[in-house]
């Protein structure tokens, strides 16, 4: 098979894979590629915001392939990564918790998505629920009870847009429209854990097509912590690096590709 469009991989090159991990940052992907339990990490093709590495956990191939931000380049991506026989993809992010018990450094690993991505519609009606392998929230929790990584199981909510979308007080307009106001608070009434942008989008995709997802994200900002630092990201970041790898390795112990 000739290499798909968007990714310039080709299903030689992704070794028969059938599980994707899937960072938002193309520069997450080689830190991914290259943290334990993961091995042999190595680099095929970057192209766009797409960058793909490949690696393996007890001789099983695993891609890592960074989706960029948001829903649209998320469905590029498992569209494209599914046609070269992945069938698993795990999310692994960073986030913004909505509650207060949630800290930075934690883990929130989500059961389901709120649907404001916009590009989960063209998947299933509003109506249809975005929720995650039931096998891969497992994979998580257990792989966070082992590495001892404080984690939060629940709903997120994944938003089109960082800004207005998350009612962020550091945007360049300051202004929210009427639609939008008020649903941050909302969402924190509701029990609503976390804003990110793409795990709704992911959801409903891989259940309408007969796929597995799951998401972990490393919270990075809290609500009376907004602004992002280096270090805090850093911490993050690997949190949910960790979990992640060990939760493939889990997975995998209890469903052979």
């Amino acid at each position: 098979m000739s290499s798909v469009y968007h990714l310039s991989v080709s299903e030689d090159e992704i070794a028969g894979a059938q599980i994707a991990l899937l960072p938002g940052d193309p520069a997450r992907v080689e830190k991914i590629a290259t943290t334990e339990p993961i091995k042999n990490g190595r680099f095929i093709a970057s192209h766009r915001e797409f960058c793909t590495w490949l690696g393996d956990i007890r001789r099983t191939p695993i891609v890592i392939t960074s989706t960029g931000i948001g829903g649209p380049s998320t469905t590029i991506v498992v569209e494209e990564l599914a046609r070269l026989g992945v069938h698993t993809f795990l999310r692994v992010g960073t986030t913004g918790a909505l509650q207060s018990f949630v800290n930075i450094g934690d883990v929130v690993i989500s059961t389901g998505a709120v649907r404001l991505d916009g590009a989960s519609a063209h998947y299933a009606p509003i109506e249809y629920p975005a929720v995650a392998d039931y096998a891969l929230v497992w994979a998580l929790v257990e792989a966070a009870r082992t590495l001892k990584i404080p984690y939060h199981v629940g709903i997120t909510c994944s938003s089109a847009t960082f800004y207005p979308g998350q009612e962020r007080s550091d945007s360049f307009g300051r202004y929210v429209i009427r639609e939008l106001k008020g649903t941050k608070r909302e969402w924190q009434r509701l029990g609503v854990l976390n804003y990110e942008m793409e795990a709704a989008t992911l959801f409903v995709m891989c259940s309408a097509l007969g796929l597995r997802a799951g998401c972990v994200c490393g919270v990075v900002d809290t609500p009376t912590q907004e602004e992002i630092s280096a270090e805090n990201l850093q911490v993050a970041e690997q949190n949910a690096i960790r979990v992640a790898g060990t939760a493939t390795e889990i997975f995998l112990e209890r469903h052979k590709p």
